[in-house]
């Protein structure tokens, strides 16, 4: 285990340093796009030159991408361009309110989608598992621009249930945070729910499935002891999958609801060319898909024993 989450590491480790000299090179190869960017499209020339001296610029690249590599390290991301504001200090509450509205969509989306998938998956044939069948392809289909206009439509407009936007102005609020949530879950609910439905298919056919049958053991003692593992291989997979979806897939929700998120400022940074708060949020997206990578390892040797560590590229156990 300490061989495989050291290799994992590492390979995380590599993945970021990869990511982080793509990201500085999209964004900081061209010099004097970087000084029009901070300093603004009617700034002087002169200006300009004296910007780029004064922050180290004249610098050969790989000298800079050094000093940003050390400074990023160090907690040092820069200010921002846009709202004249620590990085850091800017991007911290905002990924907390996207981790919050992730998270309650995870506690939300997984419960009932495994629940759906594993009743279908049971009863094939069924109208409950022609109707889960409809629903899940029915939500699939739908982007998640479109679930918002849907969603808002019926409940803001028609039914003046709930408000239109999540701005969270007055404070937290659980009745801003349903829209959203909605929008999060309808997708991946249905998603979740035909990858659960198709696995319980493939296991309740297996030998071993029917040899308990055989010896008369009930369908919730077969689902339960016998099927439940075996079918979470799957579905865990998906959802370590979704958690990075989320995070950057976000960003459609939090810009249509005004919610104040990691995704929201990202769209914000990239509108406004905001250089070192785009570079800040690559990065923190390089970390979450990685570190979910990781997770996603771990889950899949505890439901499947027959996989081990060593098959996944992580050495000996």
């Amino acid at each position: 285990m300490a061989h495989f989450l050291l290799r994992k590491l590492l390979m995380l480790l590599a993945t970021l340093l990869s990511v982080s000299l793509i990201v500085f090179l999209a964004l900081e190869l061209n010099i004097e796009d970087v000084a029009i960017n901070v300093l603004g499209p009617y700034s002087a020339a002169d200006q300009r030159a004296a910007w780029l001296l004064e922050h180290g610029y004249n610098q050969p690249f790989v000298w800079r991408y050094l000093v940003w590599l050390k400074d990023f390290v160090s907690g040092d991301w820069g200010t921002s361009v846009y709202f004249r504001e620590p990085v850091l200090k800017l991007l911290l509450p905002n990924l907390w309110q996207t981790l919050t509205l992730a998270g309650l969509a995870l506690l939300v989306m997984v419960p009932v989608a495994l629940t759906l998938g594993i009743f279908a998956g049971i009863r094939q044939g069924s109208w409950v598992d022609r109707l889960v069948s409809f629903l899940s392809i029915v939500t699939t289909s739908i982007p998640d621009f479109a679930s918002a206009v849907f969603v808002s439509a019926i409940f803001v407009f028609w039914l003046n249930w709930l408000p239109g936007v999540s701005s969270m102005s007055d404070g937290f609020s659980v009745v801003e945070l349903l829209l959203p949530l909605m929008v999060l879950c309808l997708f991946g609910i249905g998603y979740l729910a035909r990858i659960t439905r198709a696995s319980m298919v493939e296991v309740m056919q297996a030998p071993y499935i029917r040899t308990a049958r055989l010896k008369g053991a009930s369908t919730t003692r077969i689902v339960l002891r016998h099927a439940l593992r075996n079918v979470l291989i799957a579905p865990v997979t998906v959802i370590m999958l979704y958690i990075p979806w989320l995070l950057s897939n976000v960003i459609v929700v939090e810009v249509f609801f005004a919610y104040k998120g990691f995704g929201s400022l990202l769209y914000t940074a990239s509108l406004n060319h905001d250089v070192y708060l785009i570079e800040a949020c690559a990065m923190i997206s390089g970390v979450v898909v990685g570190v979910s990578k990781i997770f996603s390892d771990l889950a899949y040797t505890w439901l499947n024993p027959r996989i081990t560590l060593r098959s996944l590229g992580g050495g000996s156990q």
